[in-house]
Order: C-alpha cells, then structure tokens, then sequence
C-alpha cells in the first residue's frame, strides 16, 4: 500500500498510532534543538516545536507527501519535563509526579496543502510511589526516551490512578485531533 503521509518521527509509538488510523507513512526523522525559549509556555514551546520538526520534515524530503509532526511535553508546577538526560533525571522527575496530577500537552503539525496544528491537554493523576518503585522503574530503561520519564502504555501504567483527556495524546499523538487533521487535507482515515 502506498504512503499517505511522512511522519517526521522516529518514535514507534507515532507509528503505531497512525497506522491504527489506516495511515501508511514512510518515517523520516528529523533532529532540532528542542531547547525551550525564556518564558515560553509550554503549550508554545510543543506547538513551537511541532511546527518545526514538520517545516525541517517537509524542506528535507523531495515528496508530495504531506508531513506530519508532534512534541509531547510533560507540565509539573508550569515547568516542562521532557525526555530524561538519564537514570538520575528520570528518578527526579518521577519522584516529582508521585502522588500528585500533571498535565500531558501533546502538539501536532501537519503540512501539505495547507498547514495545519492541533493540539491535546491531558490530566494524568500518579499514585503515590516508593523510593524503590522509582529505582526498579528506572532500572528498566523505560523511562529515558519518554517526556516525564514515564511510558503510560507501558509498565508505568501501573502508577497512573486516572487520567482525564487524551489517552493516546499521552502515548504521543492524540487520534481524535490528528484524525480531524489528516481528514481536512483529504487523507482518508479509517476507523
């Protein structure tokens, strides 16, 4: 089947997603600095962010294929936690979200005939977590690829105790907003 769009991503989980959709992509990933600006909101900072990778997507590749790019940021206390740096980052940020709710902001773009952005805010409440859960955790590798050091999908599902909003916007790129996207630049998206 031929591609419908280029997913400028590397993460695997965007990739699933899409296809989820009937999307096929072909994925062309691109590196930014993803350094936030002085006083940038964190919703600015993923829109930001997401709209670059998909302008780097689209001036890299010789294609009429639409690009598609997202940002996922964690928000603690109005502060952005993105992919940990290691295991000690990961352990910091972790104890940070233990016990209490966060937001979970992800930001797509999409550039074709047009250029469209949407966006997903998601509340995820964490339980309480012990020193050694957060060490185990972090043992696994899990959590250093992932903005907030946690993979909702994946073994850290067992802390979170709700989450109100996006489930998949947490994953890494919200359906509802992304389907509405690919729909408004013609993409036929299946269910």
């Amino acid at each position: 089947m031929p591609a419908n769009i280029i997913l400028a991503s590397a993460s695997p989980r965007r990739l699933a997603l899409l296809q989820q959709l009937g999307i096929d992509c072909l994925v062309h990933p691109v590196n930014l600095d993803e350094t936030p600006r002085a006083h940038e909101p964190p919703l600015a900072y993923a829109q930001r962010l997401a709209a670059e990778k998909s302008a780097a997507g689209a001036g890299c590749v010789n294609s009429p294929l639409p690009v598609l790019a997202a940002d996922t940021v964690v928000v603690v206390d109005g502060v952005v936690f993105g992919k940990p740096a290691d295991a000690e980052v990961a352990a910091f940020m972790l104890r940070r979200l233990s016990g209490r709710s966060h937001q979970v902001i992800t930001a797509v773009s999409l550039r074709g005939q047009h250029h469209g952005q949407a966006f997903s805010r998601t509340k995820v409440r964490f339980r309480a977590l012990s020193a050694g859960e957060i060490r185990a955790y972090c043992q696994t590798e899990e959590p250093l690829d992932k903005a907030g050091a946690y993979a909702l999908q994946g073994k850290a599902s067992i802390f979170i105790a709700g989450i109100s909003g996006s489930y998949s916007g947490v994953v890494g790129l919200p359906l509802f907003e992304t389907a509405h996207l690919l729909s408004a630049e013609g993409i036929v998206v299946l269910p």
